[in-house]
């Protein structure tokens, strides 16, 4: 607690006619003594500034600093800046690119291609079943 706020307390505490200290005069360690001198000597130890902080230190804001330090999307102009361009590159190339930047673990790894199985047909057509019918079952 500051020596003002504990004098302040005092004298909101202090009885009555007990004789309270004249507006000019303050009470200190010493006895009474004049207000001005006392300012004088706290003006003369504090200098104008702090020895304790950084020469030319500006205090900074916390929400300009937040904002400086927000992440910041640049999606929208990376996509106009790949769009802009005329140069469209080789699908071989762009494989062996993604391929290279792949890591080498199963997690990595894109799931393999399952070749898709076509349909087993016949060999056999309508025509040679009524055939094999005919001369197997002997219906005409």
């Amino acid at each position: 607690m500051s020596a003002s706020l504990l004098r302040r307390g005092l004298e909101l505490l202090e009885a009555p006619g007990r004789g309270k200290v004249p507006p000019g005069l303050q009470r200190g360690r010493d006895g009474l003594r004049a207000v001005g001198t006392a300012r004088r000597r706290k003006r003369a130890r504090d200098p104008g500034r702090n020895k304790a902080t950084v020469k030319g230190r500006v205090v900074k804001s916390a929400i300009e600093e937040y904002h400086k330090k927000a992440a910041v999307n640049h999606l929208r102009e990376n996509l106009q800046y790949m769009l802009k361009g005329r140069f469209v590159a080789d699908k071989a190339v762009t494989e062996q690119v993604l391929a290279q930047n792949r890591g080498r673990k199963s997690k990595d790894q894109p799931p393999k291609k399952v070749a898709k199985k076509k349909p087993e047909g016949t060999v056999f057509t309508e025509e040679d079943f009524r055939k094999f019918e005919r001369e197997y079952f002997g219906r005409p």
